[in-house]
């Protein structure tokens, strides 16, 4: 969802019905559902920026298809800070290392999730669930599927969905001008995943995120380890996004160092072999869907389609 706001008072407006749709769609949905199927795997979501768990236009529409498509299976969307609010803004300022941290406590105390479970990550949950692969092995993750994640990060933010249009240039600029200063790490989301093709030594060092989960600054043995215990890891890129910049780092393709024009091939990257991607390709392990249509624009039919089946794997 994006906006414009045309005056303050339509800015208030706004974000007060924001809020309340949250709220309303918290309390109407939760961040659980299903669980009277115990012969599937259950689901576990994580939202985008600008979203919250459960509200009925979006994650909590999906949270009730794929009960329904599993007849009863248990769906589980993760709510960041155990408020609605707080869901909300961890989109934007609570730095993904925490969120991480946090999701990897709720899902070990979750007894429905200890015989595994299958992911789904909207957005930047892609690469955030992602992180719970490589760095919390417990309960096992067996499905990977993430709609749209920057797994080689970005360099353009051309819109902020939720955010005004003077909010979401002041992002811009900040991003373009001092991403990788320590205090814009720690206060900005987006940040940790800024990846400046051009100055890649300043990115590898200076981000406090995805040069991490990618082995770029050093190889964890630990991350490859755990990522390889996924049974598929499945891409899904839209073709015709008009957020993410370049589209291709949602099948974990990015720049070709010292540019912003070309695109390097997935094979030939560094983080090809470092995170070793390379022996998951062999094994089949790897998935690359592609949907036309601007980022997470899904049809219900798609989903069923495309998806659904990934969810019934054992």
């Amino acid at each position: 969802m994006i906006s414009v706001c045309f005056s303050r008072c339509s800015c208030i407006l706004y974000f007060v019905l924001l809020i309340v749709a949250f709220v309303l769609g918290y309390i109407w949905w939760g961040p659980t559902k299903g669980g009277t199927n115990p012969d599937v795997l259950p689901v576990v979501l994580w939202h985008g920026m600008g979203d919250t768990c459960c509200v009925p236009f979006s994650l909590g529409g999906i949270m009730s298809l794929i009960v329904e498509q599993t007849k009863g299976g248990y769906v589980r969307s993760l709510e960041i800070g155990g408020n609605v609010v707080m869901d909300w803004e961890s989109g934007f300022f609570i730095h993904p290392n925490e969120q991480v941290d946090y999701v990897c406590k709720q899902l070990l105390q979750d007894e429905h999730l200890a015989k595994g479970y299958h992911a789904i990550g909207f957005s930047q949950g892609g690469q955030f669930l992602r992180a719970v692969a490589e760095r919390c092995p417990n309960p096992p993750m067996r499905n990977l599927i993430t709609l749209g994640g920057q797994h080689q990060g970005i360099f353009g933010l051309p819109m902020c969905p939720t955010l005004t249009e003077a909010s979401c240039d002041y992002i811009t600029r900040l991003l373009d001008n001092a991403a990788y200063a320590p205090v814009v790490q720690r206060s900005l989301v987006q940040a940790t995943y800024w990846h400046d093709p051009i100055m890649e030594n300043k990115y590898r060092l200076g981000s406090t995120f995805l040069s991490d989960i990618n082995n770029e600054l050093y190889i964890n043995e630990f991350y490859i380890e755990n990522l390889h215990k996924l049974k598929k890891f499945v891409m899904v890129q839209f073709l015709n996004d008009t957020i993410v910049q370049p589209k291709e780092s949602q099948w974990f393709q990015y720049y070709t160092t010292g540019q912003n024009k070309v695109i390097q091939p997935f094979t030939e990257s560094k983080v090809y072999k470092d995170l070793g991607l390379d022996k998951m390709h062999r094994q089949g392990k790897l998935v690359f869907l592609g949907v036309e249509g601007d980022h997470l624009a899904i049809s219900k039919a798609w989903f069923i389609k495309s998806i659904v089946p990934l969810l019934l794997e054992k």
